[in-house]
Parts: C-alpha cells; structure tokens; sequence
C-alpha cells in the first residue's frame, strides 16, 4: 500500500497517522482505501490518499471520491443558509410559506429548528416502499403528511436522514430547480468544489466502494422490533425505507445518483477541506456573511436527544 500526494514541512506526523490507518491489527483490519486534506491559513498543507477504491480493486486516485455519509449534512445547511442570505427564507418564518403542503401539519415550524434538529420529524411515519429513498417529491410528501414526533422547538432529536430533505425542500420550491442543480450553481461551481449530491453518470466510475465488515444485505427485519412509539420513531429514523441509510444499496447506481443529502453526498477529501476553508470568515469570499456564519456556530441544541438517546449538541 502506497500513500501518495504531498505533507508540508512540519505536517509529517499527520501522514505518519493516516499511514497507520492502513495497518492491519488484531481487532482492526486497517483502511482498504481513504483520502485526507488539511488546509491552513488559505494554503494546502496536506493532501494525500492511499490504497484501493475497493477489496483487491484499482488504487485510490487523486480525483476518487467517496460516500460521505454525514458530512453531507453541512453542506445542506450551507445551502439553506445561502438562501437565507439571499433573502428566500427567513430562518424564523414558517417553512409552509415556500411548501404548502407542510402548512397543514407543521404550522411554525421554521428553518432554524429544522437546522437545530427540532423540527420533530427525523422519520417518516408510514411504511415507504425501498424504492421512495431514490424519489425526492416521495419523500418530501410523506414528511409534510407525518405528524411531528414531538413539539417543534422544545426538545431535539439528530434527523439522521430526513434533515436534507427538510431543509432542502423549500429550496427546490423556491428555485424550481432539483436541489443537486442548485448546490452546483450556487455552491460547488463557483467555488470548483469536487462535491456532488445527486452524482452525475459520467462520474461514477471514480467513486470508492464502501466496503463493509458486516452483512451488507442485513435488513431491518434482522433488528429488534418496535415495542413502543419512540422504538418505532427511532427504528423509521434509520430503516423507513429499509434502503433509506444505503443498506445493501450504498454502492449501487441508483444510489449514486439519487439526491439524499443527509447520506449520500460524494466528495473528495480536498473538497470537503475547501467548502469548510470557505466558510472561514479570512476566506477572500466567505460563503456565508459574518451574520449568518455567527448563527450557524452558536448552539441552539443541547441535552438529552431523543433519537440518538444520549446528550448532543447542535
């Protein structure tokens, strides 16, 4: 296994660390393949990447990119807020304003709780087919029709895959444009940003594989049924669909290019440094204005949260 790339002076012990990661231990098989970029004052101080996009597969490139699962979730928020500074939502006005069919259920509640998960809704109540995760209108019609698992703005629970579609779905209303089109317009073109949500064909063949140490065909039928209501809240958070946190589906086309902006963004690693690189306010064109950048760091979430079932803090 070769690491490949470049470490300033001074960052040797960073690839020193991302080296050990590949070593096999007796508890730890070590990385198939990964990449990591380090950016500091404005300069490019680490960027390398390593191994193989798969088990026994090609070699990891410069231009690989990976499922990034969570790391998603920013960029999303980003999104909304850019829109907030364009002057399309208002953190504080009912997201109904944009997307009527919310209003029935979900009267106040705002973009800021959906940002601080506290919207209620960090799963869809009815039974989805597993083909709803690649149908963004799918989804986003049976979140508006889920009543609010708690009250908006009194407690907080991590919306592990629906916070992309909740803070999305104004945004495609507002625009008219599918929500991968807009970040490319407004976030990752301009700023060149290797980062896809909604990846398109003619990159797939540059994406890593996840490759799982468990059975990756296991189902939700395989976990504990729901005994209570929050059992069955937290059991839909992760398997309503059953395909809705890329089980068994992760490294399929359709998944690739679907829109599931809190799981399935595709990223290098050098894109993820620069999209946060952009959002520091000594960045030459912050992404956000100082405002919204100071919003976007002051807690609004902290304590007990009823998804995860431990103390988190948004």
């Amino acid at each position: 296994m070769t690491v490949t790339g470049r470490c300033a002076p001074g960052y040797e012990a960073v690839r020193e660390a991302f080296e050990r990661n590949f070593a096999p231990t007796d508890t730890d098989p070590g990385d198939v393949g990964a990449a990591m970029a380090l950016i500091h004052g404005g300069r490019v101080v680490v960027d390398l990447w390593g191994g193989s996009i798969r088990d026994e597969g090609p070699a990891w490139e410069r231009d690989t990119l990976v499922n990034m699962y969570s790391v998603g979730k920013p960029v999303a928020a980003v999104l909304a807020l850019d829109a907030v500074q364009r002057g399309e939502i208002d953190l504080d006005e009912p997201l109904g304003a944009a997307w009527p069919a919310f209003r029935d259920l979900h009267g106040e509640t705002t973009m800021r709780q959906v940002l601080a998960h506290q919207a209620g809704l960090p799963a869809v109540a009815e039974p989805l087919d597993p083909e709803a995760i690649y149908d963004w209108s799918a989804m986003a019609e049976a979140l508006a029709r889920t009543p609010a698992w708690w009250t908006p703005g009194l407690s907080h629970g991590y919306h592990t895959n629906t916070f992309g579609f909740l803070a999305g779905e104004p945004i495609r209303r507002l625009t008219r444009r599918p929500f991968a089109q807009v970040l490319q317009d407004r976030i990752c073109g301009p700023r060149g940003l290797d980062l896809f949500v909604g990846l398109p064909p003619s990159h797939h063949s540059r994406v890593a594989e996840i490759v799982s140490r468990v059975d990756p065909d296991s189902s939700p039928a395989d976990h504990r049924p729901a005994e209570t209501e929050h059992d069955r809240m937290r059991a839909h958070t992760y398997f309503n669909p059953p395909t809705l946190s890329g089980f068994g589906v992760v490294n399929t086309a359709d998944w690739r290019s679907a829109s599931i902006p809190s799981t399935n963004g595709h990223a290098t690693a050098r894109a993820m440094a620069q999209f946060y690189s952009a959002l520091l306010p000594s960045a030459p064109e912050p992404l956000l204005a100082e405002s919204l950048r100071i919003e976007a760091t002051t807690e609004h979430s902290v304590g007990p949260d009823l998804v995860l079932q431990r103390e988190t803090r948004f």
